[in-house]
């Protein structure tokens, strides 16, 4: 016969007034955790009671009930209850829902109230973003979802965020395949299909960091910290029509434009105005640029302005920030931290200073209308115009004397001197010149050219002599006409036929006039250009009063334009270009310079970046770097990854490491060489460049891929 399956039974439940119900020293729970007391107090009075208290009559010493109550699970809603009592929001008499175990059950009642809160369980994560989406969809402001539950709006925007994830992706969270913080890292971009593209990229590689799945989904993007759009501003993008992808979880600088089209054609036209209202003042060329390459202006010459002198209302405005800025430094000199309003005051103090000194600049008119301007963006996104170029071929032909140029301006119809004629400025934005046609002019020959030759030649025999006899003024004469090519850019003309021919950089990376190197040599430029004489006469009588040293040193910068360690592809059939032997003398001779210096590549700043090396190499080479600056260890983490993933990783890697490919890496000392180029002889091409090195081998197909930076 069968047993009987006994059947339990349920505790009764009924209302009970709250003042017939006391805290039971029985509760478990002595630590504060969770929803505070106050925040509980408002969601009972919002919603009601949602969960009945578990209560246990109180019995006498003769065990007979007393008509109380103690409450040893559900304390933190007793208390909430208790202190809506005291703010007179609930009547002490107001029944509440409980639920009443049996006073001689033998369960202890410190059980029941373990039970009570190690039995629950909370929402997953995503069971609350959908419901606060759920919420939103029914009506819902997001304020109102943030008044409802006493949080801020932002939590609830970023938890909305999580939940427009894709479905795919919230199902991978659900099932705990992927941690929170990743999971809001792909909140950045709301393109469901790239969402899990990357994912499946990314899940089953060792690198899964949320700043890798940003920066995957924002490749394509650009940052809102880049130059260009501080230029324009974001809200201009933004009026256009332009997308930004925001972070909600974390500083993000701003977000990612996500239209790059669309964004450097807002810049070309914001910079196309400004070289228009430039153009109107007269300038014959205005160059416009989102960067003007590094020694561009260095075959120009630089017109010699008048700065306007500060006006006496200007004066009287500087003198008033200089006395505050002196009183503030006064005041807080001896503070370790400034305030944040002090500290903003004196970066507006010296920035409205700086402005009054960096005086306007005025040029003569005649040289306006054959100079030009350089219009372009710093790397803070401030405009910058830097006026009064002149290029080589529109410099005016030197005229033999005064009353000749004189002569010129004079109309001989009328005998009235001309007006200097209107021309219009040609425009160049982003390198794209209209070519400007001039008319060649005859020189005037005084003398037939064949007898002009003939004396010439007697004088400059008779120079060489005289030079050869005096070494003091041949290398003032040397000095002279190297300062001449290097600061005052004048025709390839004069006495002495020696000249440095400054090396330009036809190709050169977007970071190199940016530089330790590029800033150095232009600093020592400018400290030296400041003091150059315009003037033929004035400048060699400021060389003769030079001492030795300052000589020297000036020799030496002017010298230094004349290096050229770039390689080039050898031209076999000679003519143009560069022999093979001439670019072996050339690289040895640079190599013996850089033992002689003591270069270091590491200590001139340079690091391996994707735009810089690593986006230009195959995989292969990328693995081996980080294999050489990083170990093995590090290159089997990134040989999987596809060739832009891995270059990003490779920079990370070897950020600080000091590694350096190999046209960079000091040459270890090699007299042999060394004296076979002194002689002349054969010298060894470095492995880099010889035919002996590695083969790069052929790139994966997905080495081709765009390489656009999000920075």
């Amino acid at each position: 016969m069968a047993t009987a399956i006994q059947k339990i039974t349920l505790s009764s439940s009924r209302d009970i007034p709250f003042n017939k119900l006391v805290l039971s020293q029985s509760n478990v729970r002595r630590i504060k955790a969770g929803v505070s007391i106050g925040d509980l107090a408002e969601s009972i009075a919002r919603r009601g009671l949602i969960q009945s208290l578990h209560v246990r009559a109180v019995l006498n010493a003769d065990g007979v009930e007393t008509g109380m109550f103690e409450v040893p699970a559900g304390g933190r809603r007793y208390r909430a209850l208790e202190l809506l009592a005291k703010q007179k929001r609930l009547n002490k008499t107001a029944p509440v829902p409980c639920v009443v175990s049996d006073a001689a059950s033998g369960v202890l009642m410190e059980e029941i109230s373990l039970a009570e809160n190690d039995e629950r369980v909370s929402p997953h994560p995503l069971d609350q973003y959908r419901a606060f989406q759920a919420m939103r969809d029914k009506g819902m402001s997001e304020e109102a979802i943030a008044a409802a539950f006493l949080i801020d709006v932002n939590v609830v925007k970023q938890r909305l965020r999580l939940a427009s994830v894709s479905p795919a992706l919230l199902a991978v969270f659900a099932e705990d395949g992927m941690e929170l913080k990743q999971l809001m890292a792909f909140t950045v971009s709301q393109d469901h299909a790239r969402q899990e593209q990357v994912w499946e990229t990314i899940r089953n590689s060792w690198q899964k960091e949320p700043w890798q799945i940003k920066r995957m989904l924002t490749e394509t993007a650009v940052r809102a910290s880049d130059k260009r759009v501080v230029f324009i501003g974001i809200d201009a993008y933004e009026a256009a029509g332009g997308i930004v992808l925001r972070d909600l979880f974390e500083s993000d600088d701003g977000g990612w434009l996500q239209d790059v089209g669309l964004l450097d054609r807002l810049v070309s036209e914001k910079l196309s105005a400004v070289a228009d209202e430039i153009a109107a003042t007269g300038w014959k060329w205005v160059d416009a640029a989102v960067s003007i390459p590094y020694g561009v202006t260095q075959r120009l010459r630089r017109l010699s302005g008048t700065s306007l002198d500060i006006t006496p209302e200007e004066q009287a405005t500087r003198d008033a920030l200089q006395t505050e800025l002196d009183g503030l430094v006064a005041d807080y000199e001896d503070a370790d931290e400034l305030p944040d309003a002090v500290d903003q005051r004196l970066g507006e103090i010296e920035a409205a200073i700086e402005e009054l000194d960096n005086r306007p600049v005025s040029y003569d008119p005649a040289e306006i209308a054959i100079g030009g301007v350089f219009v372009s963006i710093d790397t803070h996104g401030s405009l910058v115009v830097d006026r009064g170029y002149v290029r080589p071929e529109d410099e005016l032909p030197f005229e033999g004397s005064g009353d000749e140029a004189a002569v010129e301006d004079v109309d001989p119809q009328t005998g009235k001197i001309r007006e200097p004629a209107i021309q219009r400025a040609v425009v160049t934005i982003g390198g794209r010149v209209a070519p400007v046609e001039e008319e060649e002019e005859d020189g005037i020959k005084l003398l037939p050219e064949r007898l002009v030759i003939e004396l010439t030649a007697h004088r400059t025999l008779a120079l060489r002599d005289a030079v050869a006899s005096n070494p003091h003024v041949a290398m003032t004469a040397l000095l002279h006409k190297l300062v001449s090519d290097t600061f005052l850019h004048r025709p390839a003309t004069g006495v002495l036929e020696a000249n440095v021919r400054q090396i330009h950089f036809a190709a050169q990376a977007d970071d190199l006039k940016d530089s330790a190197s590029a800033q150095s040599v232009t600093e020592r430029h400018e400290r030296w250009g400041d003091h150059v004489p315009a003037d033929d006469e004035a400048l060699w009588d400021w060389l003769i009063a030079l001492d030795d040293d300052s000589r020297l040193e000036l020799l030496a910068h002017c010298v230094s334009y004349g290096i050229n360690a770039l390689y080039e592809r050898p031209n076999p059939y000679g003519g143009s270009g560069v022999s093979e032997h001439g670019l072996k003398v050339r690289m040895g001779q640079a190599e013996r310079l850089a033992r002689a210096t003591g270069l270091d590549m590491v200590s001139a700043g340079w690091r391996p970046t994707v735009g810089n090396y690593f986006g230009r190499v195959t995989k292969t080479r990328i693995v081996e770097a980080v294999r050489e600056g990083a170990g093995d260890r590090a290159a089997q983490l990134i040989d999987h990854m596809k060739k832009g993933d891995m270059a990003k990783e490779a920079e990370r890697l070897l950020a600080e490491t000091g590694w350096l490919p190999e046209p960079l890496r000091p040459a270890d000392a090699d007299t042999t060489g060394e004296q076979a180029n002194q002689e002349g002889g054969e010298v060894a091409l470095p492995a880099f460049l010889s035919g002996d090195g590695e083969e790069d081998e052929v790139a994966d197909a997905d080495d081709d891929e765009a390489m656009i930076a999000a920075e």
